[in-house]
């Protein structure tokens, strides 16, 4: 075996490792049943918390993959909960579990740092679908949020803020780097990408994470606001 197909072989290791997940939620029967859907599809739930102060410390200590997320905690909201560990960890991947489906709860949670939002109406399957999709980054939305928080890009974007007079000149780009981009940008998965382009998920991946690096944002969120103010949405 050559050392490329070594390679090949470790780098599919890791993707089959179990995805690492926290569940946080201060009702303890809701809490306990999506930990034990979430093993039974094969995750890794390494921690729980009840509050959000419990939350953030053992975040911080076990170093979960996705977070399972609820808004409302008592000591501290979720959002919160979610601005402070996605602040320290830009890699942490949130994915909001929530009663409300109000507008303004589901953008909120999206400028603290959640990469996803589901209603506690969503059954066992979607659930575990929208946990595997937000561990690779993929945003994830109950039915009809989507085009709420990608308007919401849309018009934080119509108004950017001013550049500093020595900001300096946006990195270049591939073309393949920027076709990526604008698919983002029209709210595609990554899957949907991959599709649209005839390339790998994984591929699509590393323009994606090659891309955050070049231009220094941490997350999607904020990719998407970017491409935004640069009108690739509309390309």
């Amino acid at each position: 075996m050559s050392g490329t197909e070594t390679g090949g072989a470790a780098a599919d290791t890791r993707a089959q490792a179990p995805i690492r997940v926290m569940v946080v939620d201060d009702h303890p029967m809701w809490r306990d049943a999506v930990a034990r859907d979430l093993a039974a599809a094969g995750c890794d739930v390494v921690a729980t918390a009840g509050d959000g102060p419990q939350a953030v410390r053992r975040a911080r200590a076990v170093g979960p993959d996705v977070l399972v997320l609820d808004l409302n905690l008592p000591g501290m909201p979720g959002v919160q909960v979610c601005k402070e560990l996605v602040g320290a960890n830009p890699a942490l991947r949130v994915l909001v579990l929530s009663a409300s489906g109000e507008h303004a709860d589901v953008l909120e949670a999206v400028k603290s740092g959640a990469t996803g939002y589901l209603l506690k109406s969503a059954g066992a399957e979607e659930l575990i679908d929208a946990v595997r999709r937000t561990a690779v980054g993929d945003p994830v939305f109950t039915p009809g949020l989507a085009g709420l928080v990608l308007g919401e890009y849309r018009r934080l974007a119509s108004d950017p803020a001013p550049a500093a007079p020595d900001e300096p000149k946006a990195p270049q780009l591939t073309d393949r780097e920027t076709e990526v981009l604008r698919l983002v940008a029209k709210g595609l998965s990554y899957k949907q990408i991959a599709e649209r382009l005839v390339i790998s998920h994984r591929t699509v991946q590393n323009h994606v994470q090659n891309t955050l690096g070049k231009l220094q944002l941490h997350n999607r969120v904020e990719l998407v606001r970017y491409a935004i103010e640069r009108g690739l949405d509309d390309v």
